[in-house]
């Protein structure tokens, strides 16, 4: 089965993000460091504008590690579960197989569209 071209999109914008988190990580953590020694730096990154879109930033990167955790669970958990299964259980009837692979497509997909419709959820 051959990768979906869209897979090869999301790999890019996944590391140009991380680049880009890295690199904002690195402007702030300088101006976390110059800020206590200059004032007007200080007054500037303490303005509301400033702290509300840290704050977005904030909530954007929690949900994505929430969502991230949960989706290696679901990707990993289905590939082990089913390993250990056909190591250890005599073969299913197709027709029972075929309605339990359904079942665990729609029970992802569910929980899948639970987390990308939580946009604006704060985690737990």
């Amino acid at each position: 089965m051959s990768k979906p071209d869209y897979l090869d999109d999301v790999h890019v914008r996944i590391m140009r993000v991380t680049e880009d988190l890295r690199a904002i990580q690195k402007e702030l953590n300088c101006a976390a460091m110059q800020a206590p020694s200059d004032p007007e730096l200080m007054e500037v990154l303490t303005e509301l504008p400033e702290l509300e879109s840290i704050d977005v930033l904030k909530s954007t990167l929690d949900q994505m590690r929430h969502f991230l955790w949960f989706y290696v669970q679901v990707m990993t958990s289905d590939a082990e579960v089913e390993d250990r299964q056909n190591q250890k259980a005599p073969k299913k009837p197709a027709k029972d197989a075929a309605f339990m692979e359904k079942l665990n497509h729609v029970t992802d997909a569910a929980l899948l569209r639970y987390f990308a419709e939580g946009k604006n959820r704060k985690p737990n």
